[in-house]
């Protein structure tokens, strides 16, 4: 990891003296252990704040959108795994960025921890955290444990498929081996398995600790729209409260605007301040959209999502 760190950094300051890119996107280390943050860089003397390590989880494609690119001539470089290229291929597609806009220094990931896993291991505060390999050294005042990172990585790290960018400039690693599931979507299946008021009753208890911040919203690269839904009011589709209705709502219909978009980054749970697993309403959608259509999402920069094209072949057995 130190060595794809150092690379991270010698691409970056290369770009910056020749003038390539006028700030490069990436992590730095946040003010507490396991809290790598995004930070945007655009001086060679700040290149040592880069980092890359196995709590970046935020997906740093929803750092890079029309907004931020607007009238800016040099490239705007970002340090992308295989989710965040993959959100920033879906960015090009739907017209939100341009390819010449974007220098993507790819990194090969070996998956992110789940940081409330790792919590639950002690009683108190953790104030240290190392990554040697495969091995995680974590402290608290009152213990160290070693733990294999294998061990605690989060859901959708272990069931992902495309670790690797499939758009970049340059990678800063070597690509890492892509794993082939057998029943990728076994999540999904067991929810499918239950009768219709067992899968209703376990998406009010999922939602029920809701309080409406729209974190994971926010931390989605997808939800770029000019004004959400939830903020319109006229006409106003969600109403503000917690009532249970317009919660599920919200849920719902986000996960429906991220259909055959979604690439499983995981970054909604990983900003919920709830601990709840967002995935649970976009991973069914993923599943639909590769069974039915043969599609992933951002893994081709010349091919529009299902939902956004017409073929005579298209499944329609729905509307029978």
């Amino acid at each position: 990891m130190d060595t794809c760190i150092e690379k991270i950094r010698a691409i970056g300051a290369d770009l910056l003296a020749k003038g390539e890119v006028e700030i490069i996107i990436g992590f730095s280390d946040g003010s507490i252990p396991m809290a790598a943050r995004p930070v945007a860089v655009s001086s060679r003397d700040d290149m040592e704040k880069l980092v890359f390590n196995s709590t970046c989880g935020l997906n740093l494609a929803n750092y890079v959108s029309k907004n931020s690119l607007s009238g800016k001539g040099a490239k705007i470089a970002v340090v992308a795994k295989g989710c965040d290229a993959r959100n920033l291929v879906t960015h090009m597609v739907e017209n939100q960025i341009s390819r010449d806009q974007i220098y993507i220094i790819g990194v090969p990931c070996t998956g992110m921890v789940d940081k409330r896993k790792i919590a639950s291991m002690f009683e108190d505060e953790i104030t240290k955290f190392a990554e040697e390999g495969d091995t995680l050294i974590i402290e608290s005042a009152l213990k160290k444990l070693t733990v294999k990172k294998t061990d605690v990585l989060r859901h959708n790290c272990q069931v992902c498929t495309h670790p690797n960018p499939p758009v970049f400039d340059v990678m800063a690693a070597e690509p890492v081996a892509e794993q082939t599931l057998d029943q990728p979507f076994a999540d999904v299946d067991n929810i499918a398995a239950m009768d219709p008021e067992a899968r209703w009753a376990y998406f009010q208890e999922l939602t029920q600790n809701c309080i409406r911040c729209y974190a994971c919203r926010n931390a989605c690269p997808l939800c770029y729209c000019p004004t959400c839904f939830v903020d319109e009011s006229s006409p106003q589709w969600v109403g503000k409260g917690q009532n249970q209705t317009d919660v599920t709502t919200f849920h719902f219909l986000r996960a429906f605007h991220c259909a055959g978009r979604c690439t499983d980054c995981g970054a909604c749970v990983e900003a919920c301040p709830m601990g709840i697993n967002v995935r649970e309403f976009t991973r069914k959608l993923n599943k639909d959209a590769l069974e039915l259509f043969g599609w992933e999402a951002g893994l081709d920069l010349e091919k529009r999502p299902p939902l956004d094209v017409y073929s005579p072949d298209d499944p329609n057995d729905f509307i029978k």
